[in-house]
């Protein structure tokens, strides 16, 4: 891989790749895995917005839903890293997706559990799905588009799996509100779930390559030294990207003096449904953006929005527009690192370790979550809430600056081709 020449900038800006684009960049592939996040995101959310509920009435308690929480969570990190090698040594990404979408999407079995610990089997199962099929998806997504035009084909896979966590929550409080059960919003979840199979089988088109016999280490050994940096920036800023339970947390108290308890969790609700509506809305646009300006620019923007929101919950009270603007500044961030991550990853990984580094991505990202959260939720608890963000903004913002050491990746200039039809 080239590395950066002599009086480059290190900083965020890189030049667009030069050179007369391809005009088809909605492959089918393209289409075939914007469309599988949503409807899986769609079954998930149904379900997790009503899950803590169900436990409860099935004698678990609020320890119960953070085990089944935080057991999933591991179980998904767990599977990340194996099921990512063993895509590359086979050279085929399309059986390990079959698997993941398959175990993930029966997770509305849940509908016959007559205990917790049922629950707690069935969601682990389904997250080993999930955290096997997500590096492998983001490898074939990058394979399936022209280099040039990946920033807006991962903006348009991040804007698809959010509109899709929109969805679902509204479709689970509208069968609620007709009084359908936890139980029967389960099986309605199995719907889209089954959908996702129909289009990982008979839509989503293989990449074939000659693989590998490198071992795990070996594969990890191999992902390149800017990848490494990369990584690394990526760890730090994960650091302090904290779970965004934690916003909607924070909005309930500022605004309780005014509103009351009850209306106060309505609105920090309805806050964070802005949230992702501002994630769906941004997606597709900031991938559009990196291909003028560069990804590790727009990448590294994504980052210093984060650390603004965190220092605006510094001074914000309890007006609910200011709480809006932040809400809705959390969204655009998160709509920017999602989308470019896998992006700029995409320039950064040769063929033949790609899912393997995306692997290694994920798991960087879910330690990080588990990680920031605990931190950030015992600095809340036992300084005060101003500590965690000030925590946040700190990390964040040495996130942002890590980055700038990293050199633009250089598949983008490469312009390989890509079969149309993926």
């Amino acid at each position: 891989m080239s590395q950066r020449k002599k009086g480059e900038n290190p900083g965020f800006s890189e030049a667009a790749p030069a050179g007369r684009r391809p005009r088809r960049w909605l492959t089918r592939n393209i289409v075939a895995i914007a469309l599988l996040s949503l409807f899986s995101d769609m079954s998930h959310e149904m379900i997790t917005a009503v899950l803590p509920f169900f436990v409860v009435t099935i004698g678990g308690s609020a320890a119960a839903v953070g085990l089944i929480e935080g057991a999933s969570d591991f179980a998904a990190s767990a599977a990340k890293l194996w099921a990512s090698h063993y895509s590359d040594r086979i050279g085929r990404r399309k059986p390990i997706l079959v698997l993941g979408y398959t175990l993930t999407a029966v997770k509305g079995i849940m509908a016959v559990a007559f205990s917790w610990p049922i629950v707690l089997a069935i969601r682990a199962v389904a997250w080993i799905g999930r955290g096997m099929r997500s590096p492998v998806r983001d490898a074939l997504l990058a394979e399936s588009v022209v280099p040039c035009y990946i920033g807006r084909a991962f903006g348009m896979h991040r804007a698809a799996d959010t509109v899709g966590a929109v969805l679902g929550p509204a479709i689970a409080l509208g069968l609620l509100s007709v009084s359908f059960s936890y139980r029967e919003i389960f099986l309605v979840s199995l719907v889209p779930g089954a959908i996702t199979i129909f289009i990982v089988l008979f839509v989503l088109k293989d990449k074939l390559s000659a693989g590998h016999s490198k071992t795990f280490a070996e594969s990890l050994r191999a992902l390149p030294a800017d990848f490494r940096r990369f990584l690394l920036a990526v760890s730090v800023f994960g650091l302090g990207n904290f779970g965004h339970t934690l916003l909607i947390l924070r909005a309930q108290e500022l605004l309780t003096a005014k509103w009351g308890a009850v209306q106060a969790a309505s609105w920090a609700v309805g806050l964070y449904t802005l949230f992702n509506v501002t994630y769906a809305a941004g997606s597709y646009p900031a991938g559009i953006w990196s291909e003028r300006v560069g990804k590790r620019f727009v990448l590294g923007v994504g980052y210093l929005l984060f650390a603004l929101m965190c220092l605006g919950f510094l001074w914000v009270d309890g007006s609910l527009p200011g709480l809006a603007g932040l809400f809705a500044l959390g969204g655009l961030y998160i709509a920017v690192v999602d989308t470019m991550e896998g992006a700029f990853a995409a320039d950064l990984l040769p063929a033949e370790v790609r899912a393997t580094g995306y692997g290694a991505l994920g798991t960087v990202n879910g330690v990080g979550d588990l990680l920031s959260s605990l931190i950030v939720g015992l600095l809340w608890t036992h300084v005060s809430a101003a500590s965690g963000f000030i925590y946040a903004l700190i990390l964040t913002a040495a996130g942002a600056l890590l980055l700038t050491r990293v050199p633009r990746g250089q598949t983008a200039a490469a312009g390989a081709a890509v079969d149309p039809a993926r």
